[in-house]
């Protein structure tokens, strides 16, 4: 069963780490109406041709990919996300950038649940997993969401790199939907990264981000996630593994490989699975 006692937890950290991380991207209105894109080629290409076609973003958070796959893909755009702060601040974006999508607050296992709309796309991204309490849940309310014939798209930080701490030693579990509680909560990964798809330079915003409430994450491992879509009905016609990792830099001492790409650092071995991505489809 989802751990709603978890979700809420979650909530409440979600919208104070919201305020911090856009609080250093500059006036993202503008970025999009000038024509930007926070997508990167991955799922781009993942993607595919969906143009005119609709589009379901679970935990979109504050809709910057959202609104880039609707103007440069074309794609009909729903987004849902736990996060006030985040559901609000998206709202606004698509006014103020002039990009159509709309966006639901809500936890998205309360969205299956109340959910009669099927969409020729699901996708999920970069962050995702650790905040699910369930994925068998979660692997049949997609099912729901998903037309006949339509695909889940999927990318996200590979359960592998989860299990180190900042200073790559092997710290928390790999499989089997443990958690882990922080009492320290979300913390404000935009300034520790110093850098975003909507700016080359950061803003100050805000300094020194203490989340004054904590956060409970899950630890699944590649298994628990494949098996959980193909028992939902879901086929699996796509997967790969990643040695980068997208727009994050969990530990600083990462390489920079440019574009907001990070690899391994030069003392451990580069061929390691940072990110990972599946492709599923509804038969």
């Amino acid at each position: 069963m989802p751990n709603r006692v978890h979700h809420e937890i979650n909530r409440l950290s979600w919208n104070e780490a919201t305020k911090a991380h856009n609080s250093h991207k500059g006036d993202q209105a503008a970025f999009f109406r000038s024509g930007g894109s926070t997508l990167f080629e991955e799922e781009r290409h993942l993607l595919g041709d969906i143009a005119g076609k609709t589009l379901l973003h679970l935990q979109c958070n504050c809709g910057q990919d959202s609104l880039s796959i609707a103007n440069h893909l074309g794609a009909i755009v729903t987004g849902v996300d736990i996060s006030d702060e985040a559901i609000d601040f998206a709202r606004q974006l698509s006014r103020d950038s002039g990009i159509a999508a709309e966006y639901i607050r809500a936890d998205i296992y309360d969205f299956f649940a109340d959910n009669q709309t099927q969409y020729d796309q699901v996708f999920a991204s970069y962050g995702a997993l650790a905040w699910l309490s369930d994925l068998a849940a979660w692997a049949q309310g997609i099912h729901g969401c998903l037309k006949t014939g339509g695909r889940f798209v999927f990318i996200d930080f590979h359960p592998a790199l989860i299990m180190f701490d900042e200073n790559w030693q092997l710290k928390y579990d790999y499989m089997g939907g443990s958690f882990v509680e922080f009492e320290s909560g979300i913390g404000d990964y935009v300034a520790w990264t110093g850098a975003t798809g909507e700016t080359d330079e950061l803003q100050d915003g805000i300094q020194d981000f203490v989340n004054p409430h904590p956060g409970v994450e899950y630890l699944w491992g590649m298994a628990d996630v494949i098996t959980a879509l193909i028992a939902s009905g879901l086929t699996l016609v796509g997967f790969r593994e990643y040695s980068h990792c997208n727009g994050f830099r969990p530990m600083t001492d990462m390489r920079d490989a440019g574009g907001r790409r990070y690899g391994m650092p030069d003392h451990l071995p580069q061929h390691f699975p940072l990110m990972f991505s599946l492709v599923a489809k509804k038969p």
